[in-house]
């Protein structure tokens, strides 16, 4: 490991503890900063309502560090608006933001789009299939930011149960771990290719905190490379020092099957390849098989080869600013 990487992660490595909530609260009062909490959601109305009471309970209500609570749902077909706005949250569909722009299916589409519809100066993304919420998943991430000024971009870092058959954690829990996409793919690649990455525990995780002002410059790649292609725009932008994360605990979430799995470290890399030169992909498709019958058929994805320009070139982003 870079010495540089060691030192980070001695400097830029907390936990929830290190910043107790009034102290928190006091920063946000001092700077007068905003927080926005944003929460990507497809089909997740069995957990989406628990994680947005919890905010609201926990965040809003009892301790005002939370400004506004948003669910952007990205076309689900079952109760997830209604639960969401049940709880409390403002719901807003993905194709009623920047109608101008057609949506395409992915949760960095939705992140993207999600600037928009949002006024903090500090936004928190957190994901909606989340189970056993706590929300220190927010204030751990949204502290630094508020209390260190030239912090630009907080994750948060956690272990995770190997398996969870019944949407429970097993009590197996994989320390210091990341998903099977991150130990398989995204962090050879950060190593190799980004070596100063290297110390983020849960690159692809989605908990995350950053200011308005790093995530309107950033491109946002369209689907399941969105987090590795904002931490590494970020690096580039900002630098290794404005980039930090922090120990929320235990991560408990809907685990996906293999393929699925394929799917999102096909996404991934092909984020890294263009970032790595900008490249031409020969072949943007990914083929798997499934058995039918007594042998097995080929079943080909598109692998999302589409990402959306930095919001401050979008004209409707820039009109609101001046307004």
């Amino acid at each position: 490991m870079l010495e540089e990487v060691e030192r980070w992660l001695i400097d830029r490595s907390w936990s929830v503890a290190d910043r107790p909530l009034h102290r928190i609260l006091a920063a946000k009062r001092a700077t007068g900063q905003t927080v926005s909490v944003v929460l990507p959601a497809l089909d997740e109305e069995a957990t989406v309502g628990d994680i947005v009471s919890v905010i609201r309970h926990d965040l809003v209500l009892q301790v005002p560090l939370v400004d506004e609570v948003v669910v952007v749902d990205s076309g689900s077909t079952d109760r997830t608006a209604e639960v969401a706005a049940a709880a409390g949250a403002t719901v807003v569909h993905r194709d009623a933001i920047l109608p101008r722009i057609p949506a395409v299916p992915g949760k960095g589409e939705v992140l993207w789009r999600s600037l928009l519809v949002t006024r903090g100066d500090i936004v928190c993304f957190v994901d909606a299939d989340l189970r056993e919420f706590s929300s220190d998943f927010v204030s751990g991430i949204v502290g630094p930011l508020l209390t260190e000024p030239d912090l630009q971009l907080v994750k948060a870092m956690y272990d995770r149960p190997l398996t969870v058959p019944d949407g429970r954690a097993s009590g197996t829990v994989a320390a210091g771990q990341g998903g099977r996409v991150t130990e398989l793919m995204a962090r050879p690649l950060l190593n190799m290719h980004w070596p100063q990455l290297a110390g983020f525990v849960q690159p692809l995780g989605g908990e995350y905190a950053a200011r308005r002002s790093l995530l309107e410059q950033l491109p946002f790649p369209v689907g399941y490379g969105v987090e590795l292609g904002m931490l590494v725009d970020a690096l580039h932008l900002a630098g290794l020092d404005a980039l930090a994360q922090v120990d929320v605990g235990v991560r408990v979430h809907r685990h996906q099957d293999g393929q699925a799995l394929g799917r999102m470290a096909a996404a991934i890399y092909r984020t890294a390849q263009l970032r790595l030169a900008r490249g031409h992909l020969i072949r943007p498709s990914l083929t798997q098989f499934e058995r039918a019958g007594d042998g097995f058929e080929p079943r080909t994805y598109s692998v999302d080869t589409e990402e959306r320009p930095p919001m401050t070139e979008i004209a409707e982003y820039q009109a609101r600013r001046v307004a």
